[in-house]
């Protein structure tokens, strides 16, 4: 950040009186610019034993398979963003969201949210976002092709759950790139 975008007046990175950390802050019009964690939304969208994927049509990971997900929008619920991301990508409907996965990466400002769901109907396709959509079985998931490490490791404990039909809400920690391809390289 160069400027202020309340005043137009060049920004300064410093602490600000009763804060702890660096920030923007514009000494014209003492606004302070806070940069927080955007947050994923997304879903595991099932059908029978299958789950569906979208191969990205955009960067980053352009061909990479990947679960329905993107940015939550101002204005509504994470539960509305994982339905509106898989419209949007899969040109799917879905019911029955349940908080699934919760992932902090500290390391690139993000946290990402999945639903299981359930597929309202076979009637999807590829959206904008999507090269292709497709159902996979267990099997037939393209591992070594998968986008990026938090969907890999959601897909790991859908399809371990799905055994014990036991579904826990699940954290966890991705503090790099590099550690989640050294930990778990069949979901990278």
């Amino acid at each position: 950040m160069k400027y202020c975008n309340q005043c137009g007046d060049p920004v300064l990175v410093r602490v600000p009186d009763g804060d702890n950390r660096p920030r923007f802050v514009c000494d014209s019009c003492q606004t302070v610019h806070y940069q927080n964690p955007r947050i994923v939304a997304g879903c595991v969208p099932v059908w029978d034993d299958r789950v569906l994927l979208c191969r990205r049509a955009i960067e980053p990971r352009r061909g990479y398979w990947t679960l329905p997900a993107g940015f939550m929008e101002n204005g509504e619920t994470m539960q509305q963003a994982a339905e509106r991301e898989t419209l949007e990508e899969a040109c799917a409907r879905v019911r029955d969201l349940q908080l699934y996965t919760l992932f902090d990466l500290p390391h690139i400002n993000q946290v990402y949210m999945f639903f299981r769901a359930e597929l309202v109907d076979l009637d999807f396709c590829a959206g904008d976002e999507s090269l292709e959509v497709k159902l996979f079985h267990q099997q037939d998931i393209p591992w070594s092709e998968l986008a990026f490490p938090t969907i890999g490791r959601t897909l790991e404990c859908f399809f371990a759950d799905r055994v014990q039909q036991t579904f826990p809400v699940r954290n966890e920690a991705v503090t790099s790139y590099r550690n989640r391809q050294q930990g778990h390289a069949r979901a990278d």
